[in-house]
C-alpha cells in the first residue's frame, strides 16, 4: 500500500476502490503537495455503502449495552490520543495545534453524550389505557445514514453525527473533505480498535460522484450536511427527492453587536478571536460587528490594536492564526478584500501583503478589518469565510436588531452588553438559531442541539442533542391486548370506530 494515498475505509480496512481518479493534499503552512486521496466512482461508492447495508441488520439488533459499550471504549482511545488527531488536522487544514485539540475536544462531548443514549432511547408505557389494553413507544434506527463533512472542521462536524448515529443502532459511510481527508481515516482505525464491527463505520473519500451516490442510494436511509447554503439546498432537494431523511447545515453570516454599555475591552477580545481563529473558516465565525451608538471609532481602534499584535504562521510552531485551507481558498478570500475596497469601505488591516518568514509557499493572507461597511457590498452580503471583519455602523440597538433580521442568514449571533432587559429582549426578538449574550462563539454543549434559522438550515432537525437523537432513529407506538383468561377471549363484531373504556 502506498502511505501517500489517503484511501476509503469499508469492512474495517482501507480500500483503494477501482477509480484511478485522485485528488491533491497539501500543507497549507508550506503549500507542499504531502498526499494524494482517491475520488471514489459509482461502483466504489455502490461497494462501501454495500458494505454499510450488510451489517445494518445485525448492528441495529445488538444490544443497547453493547453498542454503548464499543462507544465508551472509543471515547477512551480518543480521550487519551487527541493530540494525535489534532497534529493531522494541523497538516491538512492548517489551523494552529492547540485550535485543532479544541475541535478534537468538543467532538468528544458529543461522544460523551452517546455514551448516555440509552436514557434518551427509553420509550414510554401505559398500562390499561382502555379494559386489558396496554400502550408502549419504541425508538428504533433508520439503518445506513450518509454524513457529508467540511473541510473547516474535519474531526469535530463528523463526531456532530456519528457517535449518536452509531450508538442508536444504525451504520454510517461518512464522506470527507477532500482538502483533508485523514483524519478520518484515522478515526476508523480507532473505531476498529474500540471493537465496532465490520461495515458500521465506513468512508467514501471523493468529490460530487461520491456525494451523488450517498443521495441517490435506495440503501441510504438519511442525511446529514454541512457546508455551504447552496450546496446545503442541493442536498437537502435531491436527498428529499429520494425520499430520504436530511438535515443540512448551510452557511452564515453571523453579526456581533456591541452597545454602548458594552465591556469594550471584553468585546474587542471576543471580535478578534471570534473573527480571526482558525483564520476565519468557521461557520461560526464573526464576520460582522455592529457598533451601536458613539463608540465606533473607540471599538475599531482597540481591535486593531490586538490584530496588529497576532502572530500568523504554521500552525505546529506556536501561532496565533494559520494559513487558508488552499491557493484558491486564499485567493477568493483575498478577491473580496479587493471587492471591499472597490466599494469604498475603509480598509483599517489589510492582510493581502503578509509574508511568513521560512514559508513562502503557504497559503497566507493575514487578519483584515474593514469600517464604514454598508450592507449592500459584498463583503457584508456573501459569506467569505476567511479573515476578514466587517464593522457596521449604527444609531440604535432597534437598527442593529433589525440588521440581523434581514439578513439571510440565521445562523449564529452575539450581543455585547451589560443591560440585562436589552439581552432579554433580543434572544426573543432575534430570528437567529444560536444565540451568546457576551459569549462570541455560542456553540451548544453537545446535550443541546446545533443549527441555524433561515438560509442556514434545511430540514427540520438540527445537531446531536435531543434533535439528534429523534433525527437518527424512529418512534413506533404499539397497543396491545391480552385476553383475560377469566374472561370470554372475544368481544364481539363491532364495526364502531374503538375508543377506550
Amino acid at each position: 500500500m502506498n502511505e501517500a494515498l489517503v484511501e476509503h475505509w469499508v469492512d474495517n480496512a482501507r480500500y483503494a476502490g477501482a477509480s484511478t481518479r485522485r485528488g491533491e493534499v497539501t500543507n497549507p503552512a508550506t503549500g507542499e503537495v504531502t498526499s494524494s486521496v482517491c475520488f471514489a466512482d459509482e461502483a466504489d461508492a455502490r461497494h462501501v455503502i454495500a458494505a454499510a447495508a450488510r451489517a445494518a441488520k445485525s448492528w441495529a439488533r445488538s444490544s443497547l449495552t453493547a453498542r454503548t459499550r464499543v462507544v465508551f471504549r472509543f471515547r477512551e482511545l480518543l480521550a487519551a490520543r487527541r493530540e494525535e488527531l489534532a497534529a493531522i488536522i494541523t497538516a491538512e487544514h492548517g489551523k494552529v495545534l492547540d485550535d485543532a485539540v479544541g475541535e478534537v475536544t468538543r467532538g468528544l462531548e458529543v461522544v460523551e453524550f452517546a455514551c448516555g443514549l440509552p436514557h434518551l432511547l427509553k420509550g414510554s408505557f401505559s398500562e390499561g389505557v382502555s379494559t386489558s389494553v396496554n400502550v408502549h413507544s419504541k425508538r428504533q434506527p433508520l439503518g445506513v445514514v450518509g454524513i457529508i463533512s467540511p473541510f473547516n472542521f474535519p474531526a469535530m462536524v463528523p463526531m456532530w453525527f456519528y457517535p449518536i448515529a452509531i450508538a442508536a443502532g444504525n451504520t454510517v459511510v461518512v464522506k470527507p473533505s477532500e482538502k483533508d481527508p485523514s483524519a478520518l481515516i484515522w478515526v476508523a482505525e480507532l473505531w476498529r480498535e474500540a471493537g465496532l464491527p465490520d461495515g458500521v463505520f465506513n468512508v467514501l473519500q471523493g468529490d460530487k460522484v461520491a456525494v451523488d451516490a450517498l443521495l441517490d442510494s435506495p440503501d441510504v436511509a438519511a442525511v446529514s450536511f454541512v457546508g455551504s447554503t447552496p450546496i446545503a439546498r442541493y442536498v437537502y432537494e435531491r436527498a428529499t427527492a429520494n425520499g430520504k431523511r436530511v438535515q443540512a447545515l448551510g452557511g452564515a453570516k453571523n453579526h456581533m453587536l456591541v452597545m454602548p454599555d458594552a465591556d469594550l475591552d471584553l468585546a474587542a477580545d471576543a471580535a478578534v478571536n471570534a473573527a480571526f481563529g482558525s483564520a476565519g473558516e468557521r461557520c461560526m465565525a464573526i464576520s460582522v460587528l455592529v457598533t451601536v451608538g458613539p463608540i465606533a471609532d473607540d471599538v475599531v481602534d482597540r481591535i486593531a490594536t490586538r490584530m496588529a499584535k497576532l502572530r500568523v504562521g504554521d500552525g505546529t510552531l506556536g501561532c496565533d492564526m494559520g494559513p487558508l485551507v488552499t491557493s484558491a481558498h486564499r485567493d477568493k478570500v483575498a478577491s473580496y478584500v479587493d471587492a471591499g475596497v472597490a466599494a469604498g469601505a475603509t480598509l483599517v488591516v489589510d492582510g493581502r501583503s503578509l509574508a511568513v518568514d521560512g514559508r513562502p509557499d503557504g497559503f497566507w493572507l493575514g487578519p483584515t478589518m474593514f469600517d464604514n461597511v454598508t450592507r449592500d457590498m459584498s463583503i457584508y452580503t456573501e459569506e467569505i469565510f476567511g479573515p476578514v471583519l466587517s464593522v457596521v455602523r449604527v444609531d440604535t440597538y432597534q437598527q442593529a436588531l433589525d440588521l440581523v433580521n434581514a439578513n439571510p442568514y440565521g445562523n449564529g449571533v452575539a450581543l455585547f452588553t451589560r443591560d440585562g432587559g436589552v439581552a432579554r429582549d433580543f434572544e426573543h426578538d432575534v430570528q437567529v438559531g444560536m444565540i451568546g449574550i457576551n459569549v462570541p462563539i455560542p456553540v451548544p454543549m453537545a446535550y443541546y442541539s446545533f443549527g441555524g434559522w433561515k438560509a442556514s438550515l434545511f430540514g427540520d432537525s438540527h445537531a446531536h442533542g435531543v434533535e439528534g437523537v429523534h433525527f437518527f432513529t424512529r418512534g413506533k407506538v404499539v397497543t396491545s391486548r391480552w385476553a383475560d383468561p377469566a374472561r370470554s377471549p372475544s368481544s364481539g363484531v363491532a364495526l364502531a370506530f374503538p375508543t377506550h373504556d
